[in-house]
């Protein structure tokens, strides 16, 4: 039976992908190493383990939550994440149409701008990746 710690980069790296997280492993020091090791286990080996609800649903909660709270700064890697998680662009503009409505407006709209914008940057990855292999 693995740890919540190694439960928490199991389901971190299946959620954020493996390149996301190595840079984030790589960028750790000793001072954030305790609140690295706590996010892991909290974050990604609790809530994020869970099975209770869906990586889709999860996702679309975590994108409304960032959102209305104001925490921008996390939304394009959970953008990012939807890749992974399932969520669909509709998804995404249903859970920040719920922000605009619930917690404001302003907080939904920076949230939208947001995610357009990392969209775009995935949509350009690909195809850059398709470009190369071609």
């Amino acid at each position: 039976m693995t740890n919540r710690f190694e439960t928490g980069m199991q389901v971190r790296r299946r959620i954020l992908g493996d390149a996301h997280v190595d840079r984030a492993e790589a960028a750790k020091t000793p001072f954030d190493e305790p609140f690295q090791t706590l996010i892991a286990e909290a974050a990604w080996g609790n809530v994020w383990a869970s099975d209770r609800i869906s990586d889709r649903e999860r996702s679309m909660l975590t994108l409304a939550l960032l959102a209305a709270l104001g925490n921008f700064e996390e939304i394009p890697m959970h953008i990012r994440a939807t890749a992974r998680t399932g969520a669909s662009r509709d998804d995404v503009l249903e859970a920040f149409q719920h922000v605009a409505i619930y917690a404001g407006v302003p907080r939904a709209n920076h949230a939208l701008k947001l995610a357009k914008q990392t969209y775009a940057e995935m949509e350009q990855e690909t195809r850059a990746r398709s470009e190369e292999e071609t």
